[in-house]
């Protein structure tokens, strides 16, 4: 089980893990032991998250996110595969975490008119500097 949030936590019918060698740090040890770990979450079927938190977890998740709506990920950063199941396990939660902030809803605003006002000022008299740029006749 993975504890997201007080309310949230993962069951482990929604989790999967398999290990397989890494090609990070340790050595000779790479070439004998199974460090690397990826973890599987079943996003789509999972009961505790709201359609809207799946929807901006598929976003947040991008290429982890299969088509099955499971989320993998694989973790290789240390030599100890208990530190790698610990580090996915958080990079999970903290994913799930993000998604569960529902962004504010952005207010639609006007430019004031003094802000218009000066905007057009601006760009006369940037027209009228460059009307002066023409070719110079004899008058």
């Amino acid at each position: 089980m993975i504890h997201v949030t007080d309310d949230i936590t993962l069951q482990d019918w929604e989790l999967s893990e398999s290990f397989s060698r890494s090609s990070g740090p340790g050595g000779q040890n790479v070439n004998k032991v199974s460090t690397a770990v990826e973890l599987r979450f079943e996003a789509a079927r999972s009961p505790h998250l709201t359609p809207a938190v799946k929807a901006r977890l598929k976003r947040i998740a991008g290429r982890k996110w299969a088509q099955d709506g499971a989320i993998t990920i694989r973790v290789e950063d240390t030599r100890s595969q208990a530190r790698n199941r610990e580090i996915a396990a958080e990079r999970l939660a903290e994913m799930i975490r993000k998604a569960l902030v529902a962004p504010k809803r952005r207010i639609p605003t006007k430019p004031t008119k003094g802000s218009q006002r000066r905007r057009m000022d601006t760009k006369t008299k940037r027209g009228q500097v460059k009307a002066l740029r023409g070719r110079v006749t004899d008058d």
